[in-house]
């Protein structure tokens, strides 16, 4: 960087410091620009993307179509709120639910709102459907889970960093252990007021990990014996980002209700979804859920184009394809390697494990030595660094991100 652009990355970076509340700690990149799977900085340096901000951006940063939706739209008509119909919202509401297969949708904004949004369905369900009694209702959801960081959502984390110092918390959540078959049915078993399980299909932000083969097919078959709903969090997992339109497609599994958001916009806009079949969806009524913003003219429009994008160009195929060369190529060098002890993941969603301590700061300096080699991406809980470049990327880019990956590795080997 020459000194000029030093000072305006150090401008950026100290307002964010001064004038920004700290709840996050980014790594220390000033981006300006985005096209395709590539981002630059202000001084102009280009890099592969590969956390895609966390799923959302899967149809590449500015894809001209859902950018020229998202503009002509907003010329347009903008926001009515749900106060009165607009033009826009049906035919989204049409078109997701026959592109995913449910019979109704409640549009929201974020991730953190839908499920918040589907643990209310439920609830609502469950009494009212299931005959639980008023305010017995419980939920069961996986240890080291993350849907979001609202109160009611931290009330079931047990990430210490996310819950201390925000209680008292919210009741009414059992947490047991992920990819555990027999700790489910005993819960299930046990206890007469479960309403649902909410489970992410592979847990993301927890180091990318996936469930053995069977676990969603058999977790989903336990709920339907127990009357119980299967909520599958896609937030992250879903829009083709494993190789499948949604991760549950893996092993065959429909939700009960399905939990959506990210790269619903391609990530032009926040937009959030949930989705479930007219048994579980009436229980909503006027004035039980809503949102101002949810369901705008330009959610909707933006939404319907982000879709397509991913229809039309095989984004699902390509995340499955390039995934498996991504793994072959990584298990390759692992081989070989003192520094990296596995790679795991599904489609485009992989991570790899530092051979380290997750106290070590070692998976933080290879992110920083990743970025001077023109790759970014970001450690999760301490030693795992995911990898989730948008699912445009061709399979020469991918093995250009292999050798940039591998050769900064060899940096950190012993």
């Amino acid at each position: 960087m020459n000194t000029i652009n030093k000072t305006q990355s150090q401008q950026a970076i100290d307002l964010e410091n001064k004038y920004g509340a700290h709840n996050y700690h980014p790594l220390p990149v000033v981006l300006s620009k985005g096209e395709g799977v590539y981002v630059w900085d202000v001084d102009g340096k280009q890099y592969y993307d590969f956390l895609s901000a966390y799923s959302a951006v899967n149809q590449g940063h500015c894809h001209p179509k859902i950018v020229n939706t998202l503009v002509e739209q907003s010329k347009r008509l903008a926001l009515t709120s749900r106060a009165f119909y607009n033009d826009m919202l049906g035919k989204y509401e049409k078109y997701a639910c026959e592109y995913f297969g449910f019979d109704k949708l409640l549009p929201m904004n974020t991730g953190a709102e839908a499920v918040e949004t589907a643990l209310k369905i439920c609830r609502r369900w469950a009494y009212e459907k299931k005959g639980i009694s008023e305010n017995k209702a419980e939920i069961i959801v996986c240890k080291n889970n993350f849907h979001g960081r609202t109160t009611t959502i931290i009330s079931f984390s047990n990430d210490p960093v996310a819950r201390t110092h925000f209680g008292p918390y919210t009741n009414g959540f059992i947490k047991i252990e992920y990819d555990n078959l027999q700790e489910l049915e005993t819960t299930l078993k046990t206890n007469p007021n479960v309403a649902g399980f909410l489970v992410e299909p592979i847990q993301g932000e927890a180091g990318v990990y996936v469930p053995s083969e069977g676990y969603l097919k058999q977790a989903k078959a336990l709920c339907k014996k127990y009357n119980v709903l299967f909520i599958a969090d896609e937030v992250q997992t879903g829009i083709a980002r494993t190789g499948k339109l949604l991760a549950v497609q893996h092993e065959d599994v429909v939700p009960d209700i399905l939990i959506l958001g990210k790269a619903m916009s391609g990530g032009a806009y926040p937009i959030s979804a949930v989705l479930a079949n007219n048994d579980i969806m009436n229980v909503i009524t006027p004035g039980s859920h809503g949102s101002t913003f949810g369901g705008n003219p330009v959610a909707a429009a933006v939404a319907i184009a982000a879709l397509t994008v991913v229809k039309e160009e095989n984004l699902a195929e390509n995340a499955e394809k390039l995934g498996q060369l991504f793994r072959n190529k990584m298990n390759e060098y692992i081989t070989k390697s003192n520094i990296v002890r596995l790679v795991r993941g599904k489609g485009l969603l992989n991570a790899i494990v530092i051979n380290e301590e997750v106290e070590s700061e070692t998976a933080w300096n290879i992110c920083l030595r990743l970025r001077d080699n023109g790759l970014l991406a970001k450690p999760t809980h301490g030693n795992i660094i995911r990898f989730a470049p948008p699912l445009v990327m061709t399979q020469e880019q991918l093995l250009d991100c292999v050798v940039i990956i591998t050769k900064t590795l060899t940096e950190f080997e012993r």
